[in-house]
């Protein structure tokens, strides 16, 4: 497994994420990046994701799966709920 520094999973992460926006956006939602801490991502789901039945999937099957699968030290995503 590849070692990286904190700013570069943290680019990769930003990425990764811009990759994915794109579908949320078409849907009427989005994601915006906060930080990282201790390998957990947190992140804002916005739009139409807020109160969506589906968060749940979208947060843990899509963009959670894509980044442990992707980024080496990262272990979950947590949304930020205001």
């Amino acid at each position: 497994m590849e070692k990286l520094t904190k700013q570069e999973i943290e680019t990769k992460v930003k990425t990764i994420i811009n990759k994915i926006r794109p579908y949320l956006l078409r849907d009427g939602g989005d994601i915006e990046f906060l930080r990282i801490e201790n390998g957990i991502v947190y992140v804002r789901m916005m739009g139409a994701c807020v109160g969506c039945a589906n968060i749940d999937v979208t947060l843990k099957d899509g963009i959670e799966a894509i980044l442990l699968e992707e980024v080496p030290g990262i272990f979950g995503v947590e949304n930020v709920y205001e």
